[in-house]
């Protein structure tokens, strides 16, 4: 079902407004009855399936996703973190707000939030390894001539060097 959901991701977010790089991402949802839990709320692991669904779109919408395919390059999650406020429902209607947050030599980062009018319900981090078609990481001068050098004053927050840090060991 989820790779189903992604590939109709990337047809239909070819046809949406294209987007920068570095700009914030939105796309609209409604809460399926496959998502939801015996609680009839989202199960927890839906909200990083809906997180890829944004990651996927900003990809089509700002031409990486073509630039990347092109190079046979691959991404992989290498960390994620997440942190719920509140519970959606069935039927609900949200939207998974998605931006590439910075990059350094391991990951290119986004951060993903869950918004119903108005209100965040959960909020992600995700670090995405690109590998070559040699599964070889992508070298960081590599992914700067895709992502483009981030925008004046964007630097990837020092807690986010820490959990990666953390996690590396």
């Amino acid at each position: 079902m989820h790779f189903a959901r992604i590939v109709l991701r990337l047809l239909l977010s070819r046809r949406r407004p294209s987007i920068t790089k570095w700009e914030n991402s939105s796309l609209p949802l409604r809460v399926l009855p496959t998502e939801i839990d015996i609680n009839f709320h989202v199960n927890n692991g839906m909200y990083l399936m809906m997180m890829d669904l944004g990651r996927f779109d900003a990809l089509v919408r700002s031409g990486i996703w073509r630039t990347i395919r092109a190079r046979r390059w691959t991404g992989v999650i290498s960390d994620e973190t997440i942190s719920f406020r509140k519970s959606l429902k069935l039927g609900q209607r949200y939207s998974v707000e998605s931006k590439i947050v910075g990059l350094d030599d391991r990951a290119v980062y986004f951060e993903h939030r869950i918004v119903s009018q108005g209100d965040v319900y959960a909020r992600g981090i995700v670090a995405t390894r690109l590998l070559t078609q040699h599964r070889a990481s992508v070298p960081l001068q590599d992914l700067v001539g895709v992502f483009g050098d981030p925008p004046e004053g964007l630097e990837l927050p020092e807690w986010i060097h820490e959990w990666r840090g953390h996690n590396a060991k």
